[in-house]
């Protein structure tokens, strides 16, 4: 009695199920790149994973932004992820200290002149 109008239901929720799993596996074929390669594709949006080795926040900056160095400290990191002041109130605690020590996979457009991605928060 109730099997028929299930049924439908079901054929659904796989499909979607299906969908999901291969749209993650996509996902994770996406190429990562290492901070230090990041300049052979300035311009291009990709995938960059770093330890962040060193943190700077520029309070009395204009734009009050925060800097991310990536594999080696300031001033030889290998890329910089900048954080705009604006952007601050959105975590709990200062990314500068969040960040600190952890490793980061961003995805983001490279930019020459700082090479660096500018980390834009909804």
């Amino acid at each position: 009695m109730w099997r028929g109008k299930i049924k439908g239901p079901i054929i659904i929720l796989a499909t979607i199920l299906i969908l999901s799993v291969i749209a993650i596996a996509a996902e994770q074929k996406k190429e990562v790149i290492k901070p230090k390669d990041a300049l052979q594709y300035v311009g291009q949006v990709k995938t960059v994973c770093g330890k962040v080795a060193s943190t700077f926040f520029a309070g009395r900056s204009r734009g009050r932004p925060t800097f991310l160095n990536l594999d080696k400290p300031y001033p030889n990191q290998t890329f910089t992820v900048v954080i705009w002041g604006r952007d601050r109130g959105k975590f709990e605690v200062p990314p500068e200290v969040l960040f600190m020590g952890k490793v980061l996979r961003l995805i983001g457009e490279s930019h020459k002149s700082l090479l660096a991605i500018l980390l834009k928060l909804r």
